[in-house]
């Protein structure tokens, strides 16, 4: 159990948000919230996202997004759009925690249902619902331009493994994710969608496990997603502890930041988050980065071997 979590056990929530600085506060509430949690729902995302992430902002429409992590490249195109005049117009690529949360819903229940046709409908919503996203005014807007985006995106993973070069280039979706046009609540999607073949058959090569709640708790915090779901994939793999660069933090996680010194404060609070859900993460900050040591799943271990078993 991380630092954070003892406190809360020892002093209780109000006493160690005194205890702490100020900034550090919402820290200790997220802990204390998965301190109280007894959900063990899973979730599951693609092994290429936990080892590159979209960007936290919106991006011009045109920008391609590329991010390289050690033998990992993802690289992101954006789609067009086609308006009533029939103009072509590019809507960019998608980006910040929303992006990620419509992303992890897909590929969690593409992996459950060992389908690539995804059931959306009240389903969807009820999911979104669980994370703190309501999906109607201003946010039902967000949600939807970031399901756009990813309906018309193209991402490339590329690669190196063992000195054998691969890619997988593809889609993410074959048709639309949208709220039903003649709903007038705009609380109901449409009832389905497909994960493109060659994304869905690369998830289900790759699947990374992740805890449910713990995407809850970072739902606003798009950098702290991806550390998490970072660490759920690296920790319990490692079998000694390994030094991670802040130049290979900042090439990872950093994009958006002109300088690595812009990258280390916001990074620095991300991590806080992450391992503020994920209580048996072993991760030491230090001056030339951080260290990772061999840690606990973050979800159960009976759960990873079901999933193995698929």
């Amino acid at each position: 159990m991380g630092e954070i979590h003892e406190l809360v056990m020892r002093a209780g929530r109000q006493e160690a948000r005194n205890l702490v600085e100020a900034q550090r506060a919402n820290v200790v509430d997220v802990a204390a919230a998965v301190l109280e949690e007894e959900s063990r729902a899973l979730g599951i995302t693609y092994s290429g996202f936990c080892l590159t992430s979209l960007p936290h902002k919106k991006l011009s429409p045109n920008a391609d997004w590329r991010r390289d992590q050690g033998r990992v490249t993802l690289l992101v195109e954006p789609g067009k759009e086609r308006k009533r005049d029939g103009s072509l117009v590019p809507v960019g690529v998608p980006y910040g925690a929303k992006a990620r949360l419509i992303l992890i819903y897909l590929q969690t229940r593409a992996i459950q249902d060992d389908s690539r046709e995804i059931e959306l409908g009240r389903s969807m919503n009820a999911w979104l619902d669980r994370m703190g996203v309501s999906v109607g005014g201003s946010t039902y807007k967000a949600v939807q331009e970031q399901a756009t985006r990813i309906n018309l995106c193209k991402l490339t993973f590329y690669w190196d493994k063992n000195g054998t070069d691969g890619a997988v280039n593809t889609s993410i979706v074959e048709g639309s994710i949208r709220l039903r046009d003649d709903d007038g609540q705009s609380t109901l999607w449409r009832e389905t969608v497909q994960l493109s073949e060659t994304f869905y058959n690369a998830l289900k090569r790759s699947p990374v496990p992740i805890w449910e709640p713990a995407i809850k708790h970072l739902a606003g915090h798009s950098m702290a997603i991806d550390v998490y779901v970072w660490l759920a994939y690296r920790l319990h793999a490692l079998d000694k502890p390994t030094p991670i660069s802040w130049a290979a933090l900042y090439s990872q996680f950093g994009g958006g930041f002109a300088q690595v010194k812009h990258f280390k404060p916001e990074y620095r609070k991300a991590l806080d988050l992450a391992m503020a859900v994920y209580e048996d993460a072993r991760v030491e900050l230090t001056d030339a980065g951080v260290i990772l040591s061999p840690s606990r799943p973050p979800i159960p271990e009976r759960e990873l071997a079901r999933l193995g078993s698929r």
